[in-house]
């Protein structure tokens, strides 16, 4: 009886050890934007450099800037996020403010880092779930991003750039 047991366990460890091989064994995987290591999401871009890996776009030229949509995605192809309803306060209008300008939220960054923690791709990402209601930093981008976009007609990218002129240096 031992001896099956130890015999499963050490196949069990072969195979766990076959598969850790095969996937480090890609050298040319595409980083997510911010350098986080992670696959890039979809609709984001990257390019070629010199050392011919993939290297996502520089944001105003600053350094560690969390996953993001690169690319405007359709509102058909994002998660649904939760209901405002069960939240309050910041948090419920947060949650309102993703459902109202979801293709600009997901073209964020989130400054809690949740792409490296959590594999967010985006700002998007912590309203699908509850983690945005844990957070003041979703949830302040997210209130911060309504504004720009609804009061002051900024675009995605021009929303990006003051996100991470604001946040980048906390």
């Amino acid at each position: 009886m031992k001896k099956n047991w130890f015999l499963l366990g050490g196949i069990a460890l072969l195979v766990v050890a076959a598969v850790l091989i095969v996937n480090s064994a890609s050298t040319n995987k595409p980083t997510a934007i911010g350098g986080s290591g992670k696959p890039a999401p979809a609709g984001t871009a990257t390019s070629k450099s010199h050392d011919g890996h993939d290297h996502p776009p520089k944001t105003a030229g600053v350094k560690n800037v969390p996953a993001f949509l690169t690319t405007a995605p359709s509102r058909g192809s994002l998660a649904p996020t939760l209901d405002p309803e069960r939240f309050t306060g910041a948090t419920r209008e947060a949650y309102r403010a993703v459902r109202q300008i979801p293709v600009t939220i997901a073209q964020l960054p989130c400054y809690c880092h949740c792409d490296e923690g959590f594999g967010h791709k985006s700002l998007y990402s912590c309203f699908e779930d509850d983690h945005a209601a844990h957070c003041a930093v979703c949830v302040n981008e997210a209130l911060l991003a309504l504004t720009l976009e609804r009061d002051q007609k900024m675009s995605p990218a021009q929303i990006r750039e003051r996100i991470v002129a604001q946040y980048a240096n906390q």
